[in-house]
């Protein structure tokens, strides 16, 4: 047998235009067939009707009184004559009643109707002269509805833009409103993700892969009496890959995957949330065993009660209801696990946090240095990179960065390298990528005097000294004066990524932060806005160590932090008045002794300083080799700095050799 064969032959598919067309095709010939426009009638003159009249070739006239016109019937004699012969004829199409051979337009009724009887009297005709109204049934039936059509047409078609589009599909047409908008992923053809693809959140994956587990071999776990978990919880900031981990349990689990947002439940509709969830979890249990996944959960599972001062029925208060019932109701849910994704889990309500509705909540934190090496080795794959790029560099320079924020510095690295027309991207591709998404844009153009040039100069050495010189403060990568985004200079910096912070660590960081103001007081003896970024930063900072984390002698071990989020819809403050004096009291205590501590710093230092800021003026862009030029070799460079270096300083080295061997 042939392929041609073989093949199905797809049937056209049915469309409501047809019905469209064809109700045009019959009002057309309706029009044409109706009004005998196939007849051979023939338009004439009133000279000309006259001359027939008198020749008494007509036997009747059909004035017809609210169209001004008249039909003209002839005698069997008079369609004998040669004269008469264009309309002798027979119509074409047989017509049900008498079809004149003449129609003319007579003006004025009077007139004409005067004409024709003198006519009559003068030559003693029997001509037959009639009356007649002429009505079209079908035009005033159309008129009469067709603004009821359109009304109907216009509310039909709103109602299905309203509730998810003019195309069909479930919440498509406006009986569908209340159907679920969860889009189902083929487990054969639609969901390639696997774990594979997910670098990093170690901890994450175990949780999520035993999901899969539960799922492929249920017998394994209920065999010992234990039951599957009904939902896990993934919680953690944007960009750390919730939903990523979701494609891949989509991918790996092999099971109908239904995924939706929270959004997509909210409609201007009462009741539709709720319909659509009792029809979300009847399509999984039908398809069961089967995975729910609701991205952004807190649009409908913020906590009932907050925020309601109307007192009015909340319509997304009814569909986080209908939510509960269904996830741990009297109804059992088969092999239906619902995974859930938010940033915001503080907001939550209770009674959908607790054990037996999302029986596991799964923390993905932002990636550490290892997990971001491995982040990096994903994205990189599809990318042309130079042989000699260290990833391990990649990640120390990336601190605080998300699996977000990574993929989008490997396609910026990789913009950047087909800009310079380069064959690979190599490390000072992602580095300028790095600077881009931290700082912003380039803006070389920007007009800046010689006096603002030397501030920020003398601003951007203030931070890059004081930093040099204390213990805890973060060692310096990159400084420049270069305007980027709203900074008219920058300071790069490469963090210890710690798990706890002392004391003395953060008032070094706060010192440091202060050193850009500390500068310009120290050199130029006055200080400008210059220092916004840096006194927000350093505000927060103290505010924290006094109010959340107890790091204040004089208030003590007390925080003014809940993590329930209970504060943000009261509108009293957890502590006194006279409280509150003593903690404005000791943060600005905090900020003055660092900016002292800072000044005192670079009047020791003032000589390195000034030749650090006129070495910045001289190249715009200044590294931490220039400063060991001139402070020497740092203190208190940690073991992981050291490592880090000794591993740079090796690879330099390698490359110097292999570039003399090749020459």
């Amino acid at each position: 047998m042939s392929k041609e064969n073989n093949t199905p032959q797809k049937k056209p598919k049915f469309s409501s235009w047809w019905i469209y067309g064809l109700i045009a095709i019959l009002l057309i010939g309706y029009q044409f067939l109706g009004s005998g426009n196939f007849a051979t009638t023939k338009k004439t003159t009133t000279s000309e009707l006259q001359e027939y009249l008198r020749n008494g070739d007509i036997e009747k006239i059909l004035i017809i009184t609210n169209t001004d016109q008249a039909k003209v019937f002839l005698s069997d004699e008079a369609l004998s004559k040669d004269v008469h012969k264009d309309v002798a004829d027979k119509p074409l199409i047989p017509s049900t009643g008498m079809v004149p051979q003449y129609v003319l337009d007579y003006g004025d009724l009077q007139i004409f109707q005067n004409e024709i009887t003198e006519i009559k009297k003068e030559n003693n005709l029997d001509t037959v002269v009639e009356f007649d109204k002429e009505s079209n049934v079908f035009m005033e039936l159309l008129l009469t509805i067709l603004p009821f059509v359109l009304i109907i047409g216009i509310w039909i078609y709103l109602m299905r833009r309203m509730s998810g589009g003019a195309g069909g599909g479930a919440g498509g047409q406006i009986f569908n409103i209340g159907k679920s908008k969860a889009k189902l992923f083929d487990e054969k053809t639609d969901t390639r993700t696997s774990f594979q693809d997910v670098a990093g959140l170690e901890g994450a994956k175990e949780e999520v892969e035993e999901i899969v587990e539960f799922l492929k071999y249920p017998d394994k776990y209920t065999s010992l009496g234990g039951k599957i978990p009904k939902g896990a919880l993934l919680v953690g900031p944007p960009g750390t890959g919730k939903t990523l981990l979701a494609k891949a349990v989509a991918g790996e689990a092999k099971v109908p995957f239904f995924s939706l947002s929270g959004s997509d439940f909210v409609e201007m509709f009462v009741g539709v949330g709720a319909s659509r969830v009792r029809d979300l979890f009847k399509q999984a249990k039908d398809k069961s065993p089967s995975i729910i996944f609701i991205d952004e959960i807190d649009a409908i599972g913020r906590a009932r009660g907050k925020n309601n001062f109307t007192g009015s029925n909340d319509e997304r208060e009814n569909t986080l209801n209908q939510l509960l019932t269904e996830m741990d109701g009297f109804g059992t849910n088969t092999n239906v696990i619902v995974l859930a994704a938010t940033n915001r889990a503080d907001v939550l309500d209770k009674a959908l946090m607790r054990a037996g509705r999302f029986d596991r909540q799964i923390y993905v934190d932002l990636p550490d240095i290892r997990e971001r090496k491995e982040i990096f080795e994903v994205h990189l794959r599809p990318i042309k990179t130079s042989e000699t790029l260290d990833l391990d560099f990649l990640a120390r320079q990336t601190p605080g960065f998300s699996g977000a924020d990574i993929a989008n510095v490997c396609n910026e690295a990789a913009l950047i390298a087909a800009r310079k027309e380069k064959k690979a991207v190599g490390k000072q591709d992602f580095l300028d990528a790095v600077d881009r998404i931290v700082g912003g844009l380039e803006k070389k153009n920007k007009i800046i005097t010689p006096g603002e040039k030397k501030t920020i100069a003398y601003h951007e050495a203030g931070h890059a000294t004081v930093s040099w010189m204390l213990e805890h403060a973060a060692p310096l990568v990159k400084v420049t004066i270069v305007p980027r985004g709203q900074s008219l200079g920058s300071a790069w910096y490469l963090p210890e990524e710690r798990l706890i912070v002392r004391p003395e660590q953060m008032l070094d960081e706060m010192c440091a932060t202060l050193g850009g103001r500390a500068a310009e007081k120290v050199i130029f003896d006055m200080i400008s806005t210059g220092a916004l970024s840096d006194l927000e930063k350093v505000t927060k900072q103290a505010r924290a160590m006094v109010t959340i984390y107890g790091l204040n002698d004089e208030i003590g071990n007390l925080t003014y932090y809940d993590s329930s989020g209970q504060n943000e819809y009261g509108f009293t403050k957890p502590y006194s008045e006279e409280t509150a004096q003593k903690i404005d009291q000791e943060i600005s205590k905090i900020i003055e002794e660092q900016y002292k501590r800072a000044i005192k710093v670079l009047l020791d230092n003032k000589d390195k300083l000034s030749e650090l800021a006129e070495r910045l003026l001289e190249k715009e862009v200044i590294f931490k080799e220039d400063l060991e030029k001139i402070f020497g070799k740092r203190p208190f460079e940690s073991e992981f700095d050291r490592k880090g270096q000794e591993k740079m300083d090796a690879e330099e080295l390698a490359a110097e050799e292999s570039a003399e061997e090749k020459k």
